[in-house]
């Protein structure tokens, strides 16, 4: 009886460990993903990751990349037109008409609130010509963006042959697409209303992603489900400055999971900047120059996340002289924020102004401007 319960004890220990993971940003549940991740948006910065390399199906997130490619070549004002192909896609709808014309960004909002297949299929044809073509507009712009192993066979999600993406992949992808404007507008709206064709009343979309209506601070990003998929969502979050955006796939808890990754993330890291982008960090002299001096400024902000518990070090690397001949924006050195000796981020410091090199005619007006005016008669 004594060692059943020291067997007991012991597999309860080995259970709680097994509850925490080593970085203390995410508690494992019964309800855990299968592969997740959580960056920070303006750097990149990993600060949590779980298995997030691995290939997955990942549903209707795939509509992120439709949403951004969408945006980034076609005209949101203009008409798009609901096809054959398009007309009773199976899966969620916003039941679609055939022949039936909305703008695009109508067919976006469709797309990301209700999450609508006729409407990615749609805007497919309306951007690519064919969904074959847009599917290779998609997986380009994957590339572009530094995915690693996504591959996008449909505009949808829907179950396909070599459809597939990765936790990381997924999170590198809405963090490009929540910098266009538009994109970031649509995804964190709650409730919108888009013109029905042969009704008397307008469609009525309501974003599925629950977070944006129970999580603080929430701003997007879309929700995946498919059989074969399971539960994947992509979130993000801002506060204080901080903005976080992560991804969990096959994941059964999804709205758990991840507003306890954004809660772990804003309980552990802050943002810190030690220089906006324009601020003078140094004056250099210049060697036979119109002036003696150049102002060097940074060349943009230099942030990053950090645990809040530590400080990061700034580090400037500038020459001690420089030669005339400068001219406005030239790179003279950079800035770096350094944790613990790890180079979190490297900003360009640069000339402020153009110094170009003395010339005789510019000594003399130098020379005379420096003379005192003379008495008066």
């Amino acid at each position: 009886m004594k060692s059943f319960r020291k067997m007991g004890a012991f597999a309860l220990f080995f259970g709680l460990i097994l509850l925490y993971n080593g970085n203390g940003l995410a508690e494992v549940t019964g309800g855990s993903p299968r592969s997740s991740i959580l960056i920070e948006a303006t750097t990149g910065q990993v600060l949590y990751e779980q298995n997030a390399h691995e290939p997955l199906p990942m549903a209707s997130t795939t509509k992120i990349m439709t949403a951004l490619v969408a945006l980034e070549r076609g005209d949101p004002d203009g008409l798009v037109t609901t096809g054959g192909n398009a007309f009773g896609v199976p899966g969620t709808s916003i039941y679609l008409s055939l022949g039936e014309q909305l703008t695009l960004r109508d067919m976006l909002y469709g797309l990301m609130l209700a999450s609508g297949n006729d409407a990615a299929v749609a805007i497919a044809e309306h951007i690519g010509g064919d969904v074959d073509s847009f599917c290779e507009m998609m997986n380009a712009r994957a590339a572009d963006i530094g995915c690693e192993n996504t591959v996008f066979a449909t505009p949808h999600g829907l179950p396909a042959e070599n459809h597939h993406t990765t936790a990381r992949d997924l999170a590198l992808i809405a963090r490009t697409a929540m910098q266009n404007p538009a994109f970031r507008e649509i995804v964190s709206t709650q409730r919108a209303s888009i013109p029905w064709a042969g009704h008397e009343y307008d469609r009525i979309l309501t974003n599925k992603n629950k977070l944006l209506s129970e999580y603080p601070g929430a701003i997007g990003v879309k929700t995946g489900y498919t059989k074969a998929a399971g539960r994947c969502l992509v979130f993000a979050a801002e506060r204080d400055g901080l903005e976080l955006i992560g991804a969990v796939l096959n994941c059964p808890d999804w709205f758990q999971e991840a507003a306890a990754l954004l809660d772990r993330g804003f309980e552990n890291w802050q943002m810190v900047s030690l220089l906006s982008a324009g601020e003078t960090v140094r004056f250099l002299p210049v060697k036979n120059g119109t002036a003696d001096t150049v102002r060097i400024v940074a060349s943009g902000d230099v942030s990053a996340p950090v645990p809040l518990d530590r400080w990061p070090d700034l580090v400037l690397e500038l020459p001690d002289i420089l030669n005339a001949g400068l001219k406005q924006g030239d790179a003279i050195g950079t800035a770096k924020l350094l944790d613990n000796g790890q180079t979190l981020v490297t900003v360009p410091l640069v000339a402020a102004e153009n110094v170009p090199e003395r010339s005789f005619q510019s000594g003399w007006r130098r020379l005379v401007g420096q003379w005192p005016l003379a008495a008066g008669d």
